[in-house]
């Protein structure tokens, strides 16, 4: 079995095939774990798996793609993923448009049907490439079979490069044997500077700023700006504020000068900062709402300014000025430029009241329980629409790398997610906290959580119905009658014991605080399906 270079090219100075290039050049990249699910086209690329990788094994493609988002965020660097041609893709499209607006670093390999009679479009071959987009930074099946190394290089480079995403090859089944062609092995640091002078500019306005806020989003925490931004707010004695949809936390929320989650709504969000006069967003778009509800931007006398890697982001902004390039880059520059405000410090927002226990149990009281339980070190992984905003009341996040949720806010990510980001740190626990509903579209991670993940707790809030659409009707003053709301009869303790993964069922307050103290003792994963009231909660954000 070949497990390294030289064993891979034994013989008599022959070059090696495109099979033994890919695992060497996969080596030098450090993409050693492949995330995947096996078909007939990816036996050539598999049959006589080195010893030296690692195969995380997916129950649904779409899992899979989950489980590498959660992996690749938690490593901070690329993951590569396997997946069966046409109909593998197919399932994974939705979780690859989330890993793309995750701005997560992925390379998606795809088998195709043999190169030899593609011509004829034969069972189980695709059009591949177009299948992959729009959701991938660059798609690409090599002309010959000999390029194929340096496409996947390619692609490497091209997912690593800010703003992160999925790359895709697809590679027909007969050129893993074929001999390869040069692969270019060359480094690549993206890491670019935002324009020095608007920088300058940017600090003078802070300084000079009357009441200045900072809205950190998840570019933050990707770029590992967590620190040297709370640094900046504290020199400025900025309020710092999360932005809408936030896939990932920018700023300790338990610090003084936290003042919460922006509403996701354009009216409420632009009262929210009416009483900044400048704002700085970093890493976030400017910015991202959900109900339509028109008005200003930002209030009249308030000054936008923005940063991030993205410039297609920076160009669909619609006030202000917006800076391209590396975020971290921009807040240490500013770190430096800007001198102490000298103001006050304001008094921190008070916290909330602790929510009463009560039968049924109130979904408020749960995420309150959730919240006393978590390790300081904990990830906590969200995926519960209706309960988004009392998670964040009574869970806060207060490390780098402690939060995430899907950008696209699609369903089945977080049970994936969460697996993937235990493997990447089997010594960090992770809390993945989710609705009954999305449970059910990332049902199939629990059989991979029980085979490769360690310290893992998923808290499902079962309160059989999809209750965020209940509540979205109610607010619109739609009427009641809702079809297809009710998810009466599922069994999320049964469904997880038959995947493999331990569950039990929680029905009171007592019970959680216990059950949550015994799951997150057993250094394994575990699944606790905890019946709320079905009535709770009762309104819903913006």
């Amino acid at each position: 079995m070949r497990t390294t270079r030289e064993q891979g090219r034994a013989g008599a100075g022959r070059r090696p095939t495109v099979r033994e290039a890919t695992f060497d050049l996969l080596r030098e990249l450090g993409m050693t774990t492949v995330f995947g699910n096996p078909g007939s086209t990816e036996l050539p690329f598999l049959s006589g798996f080195p010893e030296d990788f690692s195969y995380v094994l997916g129950l649904h493609e779409g899992a899979v793609v989950g489980m590498a988002d959660g992996y690749a965020q938690g490593r901070g660097r690329p993951a590569l993923v396997n997946l069966h041609t046409a109909p593998g893709l197919g399932n994974a499209s939705a979780a690859i448009m989330t890993a793309y607006l995750n701005r997560t670093p992925l390379v998606i390999v795809a088998g195709q049907q043999d190169r030899r009679h593609l011509a004829a479009e034969p069972f189980l071959a695709g059009r591949l490439t177009e299948m992959a987009q729009p959701y991938v930074k660059w798609s690409s099946q090599p002309v010959r079979a000999e390029d194929v190394p340096a496409a996947i290089a390619r692609a490497y480079h091209l997912a690593a490069q800010p703003p992160a995403g999925p790359a895709f090859v697809a590679v027909p089944q007969d050129d893993w044997e074929a001999v390869a062609g040069e692969v270019p092995r060359h480094r690549v640091v993206h890491r670019a500077r935002p324009d020095e002078r608007e920088l300058e500019r940017a600090a003078r306005a802070l300084e000079a700023a009357r009441s200045p806020a900072i809205v950190a989003g998840a570019g933050v925490d990707r770029s590992g700006a967590w620190e040297d931004t709370v640094r900046l707010a504290e020199k400025l004695t900025a309020a710092a504020w999360a932005d809408p949809f936030a896939s990932r936390a920018g700023f300790p929320q338990d610090h003084p000068l936290f003042r919460g989650h922006l509403s996701p709504a354009q009216a409420a969000l632009a009262e929210e900062l009416s009483g900044h006069d400048v704002v700085l967003v970093l890493g976030a778009p400017v910015f991202r709402y959900y109900r339509y509800l028109p008005g200003p931007v930002v209030a009249e006398g308030t000054e936008l300014l923005h940063v991030t890697d993205d410039p297609e982001e920076a160009a669909r902004a619609p006030v202000g000025v917006s800076l391209v390039g590396d975020v971290a880059l921009a807040v240490r520059h500013l770190l430096g430029s800007v001198r102490p405000s000298g103001r006050p410090a304001p008094q921190p927002p008070p916290a909330p009241p602790a929510p009463r226990a009560a039968e049924p149990l109130p979904v408020d009281y749960a995420l309150y329980a959730v919240g006393r339980a978590l390790p300081e070190e904990a990830v906590v992984v969200e995926e519960t629409p209706s309960s988004k905003p009392l998670l964040h009341r009574y869970i806060r996040v207060r490390r780098p790398g402690g939060f995430y949720s899907a950008a696209s806010g699609g369903l089945g990510f977080g049970v994936s997610a969460a697996v993937g980001l235990s493997i990447a740190d089997p010594e960090r626990p992770v809390v993945c906290v989710v609705g009954d509903g999305s449970l059910a579209y990332g049902l199939q991670a629990l059989w991979s959580a029980g085979r490769y993940a360690r310290r893992v707790v998923f808290v499902v809030l079962n309160n059989r119905q999809y209750r965020v659409l209940r509540l979205l009707a109610r607010r619109d003053g739609l009427g009641g009658g809702l079809p297809g709301t009710g998810l009466e009869g599922l069994d999320p303790e049964g469904a997880a014991r038959s995947l493999g993964c331990p569950a039990e069922t929680v029905r009171g307050a007592g019970e959680l605080e216990e059950a949550l103290g015994r799951a997150l003792a057993s250094g394994g994963p575990r699944l606790l399906n905890v019946l709320v009231d079905p009535e709770s909660p009762r309104d819903m954000w913006g």
